[in-house]
């Protein structure tokens, strides 16, 4: 089933609020290092509330590391970005597709932009508006994915 990848995340409740998300919808969730935050940060675990038991949660310490992992893995990386260029909701998604969601602050790193099989937007008509929250975006690609997919039990 697809994957959920933050790439160097910074603020630990947004973290928390997908990891939670994940846990819901029995999702793996890939945080790629480094963060902007120690993992037994309280505000991650008060945000995550007490599903972190539920979180199937794999940790990469670089870009280069989750890379090798997810060349082991297959499947298509699909970076979000607010720069685009095919709308989330026009792509179709498979089984082992990875959404992989960039920092709060710096979005994806070039490498990983490099990298993405498609480069995905979720498109936002109010052009003064730069950008959703992490948690909301990364939440609005996964539920999509799933209902594409028909998976959610």
């Amino acid at each position: 089933m697809v994957k959920v990848v933050l790439v160097n995340p910074q603020i630990p409740p947004n973290t928390g609020n997908i990891a939670r998300t994940c846990a819901a919808t029995g999702t793996e969730l890939h945080l790629v290092g480094p963060l902007g935050f120690e993992l037994g940060d309280r505000y991650l675990k008060r945000a995550g509330l007490d599903y972190w038991p539920y979180v199937d949660l794999h940790y990469h310490n670089s870009c280069e590391e989750f890379i090798a992992h997810w060349r082991t893995q297959g499947g298509n990386l699909l970076g979000f970005s607010v720069t685009g260029t095919v709308n989330f909701w026009d792509y179709t998604y498979q089984p082992t597709d990875w959404l992989m969601m960039g920092s709060e602050t710096d979005g994806l790193p070039q490498m990983m932009r490099d990298l993405s099989t498609q480069l995905l937007c979720i498109p936002m008509p109010h052009c003064e508006v730069r950008s959703l929250n992490l948690a909301s975006s990364t939440a609005i690609a996964l539920f999509e994915a799933r209902r594409q997919l028909r998976s959610l039990g």
